[in-house]
């Protein structure tokens, strides 16, 4: 597993991805003063954005459906954990953005190479009707058949 991004795993299998790309950004108001140079004030921490790129082979990774999967997360417009193999928290993200492009195409118009960019925007966590809780938790409930 290289990531988790709430119930997605991504990996060789699924969606792996071969550069991650973080942007973090911090407040700082600027006060014009007479004579001098503007002040700052420190506001607080700013967007962070996270961008995954890769290119996936269906023949030998995942395919279509892993993106179509991200896409139906982003469609519920959740926030999901994201956590990297190692175990670093990186907070909860929502998905910004999806790019995808295909080439190398069979007779049938199967891509035979998919790239994609996705694109994950940080929010606070403070905010409980962003959270993908309860929409986890069916999926959960329904993937192991009502057991859970």
């Amino acid at each position: 597993m290289m990531m988790s991004f709430g119930m997605f795993v991504f990996g060789l299998s699924t969606t792996a991805y071969q550069d991650l790309q973080r942007q973090t950004s911090w407040r700082h108001q600027s006060q014009g003063r007479i004579g001098r140079r503007p002040t700052r004030q420190f506001l607080g921490p700013g967007e962070d954005t996270i961008t995954l790129t890769g290119t996936l082979l269906p023949q030998f990774t995942g395919g279509q459906q892993h993106l179509d999967q991200l896409r139906e997360m982003a469609n519920q417009g959740a926030a999901w954990p994201l956590i990297e193999g190692s175990g670093l928290y990186y907070g909860l993200f929502v998905i910004e953005r999806l790019n995808e492009r295909k080439s190398s195409f069979m007779r049938d118009g199967a891509a035979q190479q998919i790239e994609f960019d996705l694109t994950l925007q940080r929010i606070d966590e403070d905010n409980p009707e962003q959270l993908a809780s309860g929409l986890a938790l069916r999926a959960l409930t329904s993937a192991a058949g009502g057991l859970v």
